[in-house]
């Protein structure tokens, strides 16, 4: 069965501004899962942080071409009541990584892919760095 990864904003937003030094490593991991060796999803909010962001950075074009090759490569996970419910009284110390956590735990995931590890301490699914997964996670 393949391994299930939840793609956060941060590694999105690397590949999708080429952030480096970061980039490489999280496009390489998004191959991986482009070519089936593993089945990624994000939630539907970060779809909209992510056309956000790109957008200021470039424009509204740009930002809706990125999304829609995204969408070819990534399952969108609903964000709903129960999450946000959940993410209301976890503790969380940053709201937003609440809601991606909890939508990611509600659709059994394996691993979250962060470069915000600190923000996910209260989390029993798996967090990795697109590094860390590549080294340590392909088993």
């Amino acid at each position: 069965m393949k391994k299930r990864l939840f793609f956060d904003s941060d590694v999105i937003l690397d590949i999708s501004t080429n952030r480096k030094p970061f980039s490489a490593d999280a496009i390489r991991l998004m191959s991986l899962v482009e070519g089936g060796k593993y089945e990624g999803f994000t939630s539907s909010l970060i779809f909209t942080n992510i056309y956000y962001v790109q957008r200021k950075l470039s424009n509204s074009e740009t930002a809706i071409s990125f999304l829609k090759k995204l969408r070819l490569v990534l399952g969108v996970l609903n964000v709903d009541d129960v999450v946000i419910q959940k993410a209301l009284e976890s503790g969380f110390g940053d709201f937003e990584d609440a809601v991606q956590y909890f939508t990611a735990a509600q659709n059994k995931i394996d691993a979250i892919i962060t470069r915000n590890i600190t923000d996910y301490k209260q989390s029993i699914i798996s967090i990795y760095t697109p590094t860390e997964f590549l080294t340590i996670g392909t088993e």
